[in-house]
C-alpha cells in the first residue's frame, strides 16, 4: 500500500481512484500539447509526464525511485545504477524504430519511478515516435499475453518486442481515442477496471 495524498488505506480503493484522477489527467496532457514543445526521448519529458498524471495523488511524481523493485520474477534496475542507466537512456539514438524501442525496453528496465511507469512510459514512446517517424502505437492491435512475454525477453532478445509493436503503428498521431488506448492498455495489464472516457 502506497502512501498518498487521498488518505486512501486500501490497495483496490486506490487502485481505482488513481486511474480515475490519472485518466482525466492524461486527456488534459494530450489536448492541452503540454509535451508538445518538450525534447522527445529524454528522462527530463517522462518526469513531466509522470508529474502531471500522478501530482494530485502521491508526492514522489517526478522523483527517481529509492527503493528496488520488481514484477514476477524479473527485478528492474537496482537503485545503485539507476541514475547512470537514466544519463546512458538520455545519450541513446532515436532516428529510426528499431533504435526508438530499444530506448523504450532500457527505459522499461529502468522503471525510474515507485509507480505509474507503464502510463507514463507509453506516452513518452509515443512522443518519441510521433516526433521522429511520424507513427505512434495503437495499442489496441497489441495482445495482452505476447506483449508481457515480449517485454520480460526484451532485455536479452528484443526481436519479439520490435515485431510487436511494428505491426501496431499507425500514422494516426493526433487521435485522442488512439492515445488513450495507450493508457487503458496500462490498466489492462495491472488488473483494474477501465473508464470509458464518458465516465470521466
Amino acid at each position: 500500500m502506497l502512501d498518498n495524498k487521498l488518505g486512501i488505506n486500501f490497495s483496490t480503493d486506490l487502485a481505482l481512484v488513481e486511474e480515475r484522477i490519472s485518466k482525466k489527467k492524461a486527456v488534459m496532457l494530450f489536448d492541452e500539447h503540454i509535451i508538445h514543445n518538450k525534447k522527445c526521448g529524454k528522462f527530463s519529458t517522462l518526469q513531466i509526464i509522470h508529474k502531471y498524471l500522478f501530482e494530485d495523488i502521491y508526492d514522489f511524481t517526478g522523483k527517481v525511485r529509492t527503493v528496488n523493485i520488481a514484477k514476477g520474477t524479473f527485478r528492474f534496475a537496482p537503485i545503485i545504477y539507476i541514475e547512470e542507466a537514466l544519463k546512458n537512456i538520455d545519450q541513446m539514438p532515436q532516428s529510426n524504430f528499431d533504435e526508438i524501442i530499444e530506448k523504450y525496453v532500457e527505459m522499461n528496465v529502468a522503471h525510474p519511478f515507485r509507480e505509474g511507469n507503464g502510463r507514463s512510459t507509453r506516452i513518452w514512446l509515443d512522443h518519441i515516435l510521433k516526433n521522429e517517424i511520424g507513427k505512434v502505437i495503437d495499442w489496441s492491435k497489441v495482445d495482452k499475453e505476447d506483449y508481457l512475454l515480449a517485454m520480460e525477453r526484451s532485455p536479452i532478445k528484443d526481436i519479439e518486442i520490435k515485431y510487436l509493436l511494428k505491426n501496431a503503428l499507425t500514422d494516426e498521431i493526433n487521435s485522442r481515442d488512439v492515445y488513450m488506448k495507450g493508457i487503458d492498455h496500462s490498466y489492462y495489464y495491472e488488473g483494474y477496471i477501465t473508464f470509458k472516457a464518458e465516465e470521466l
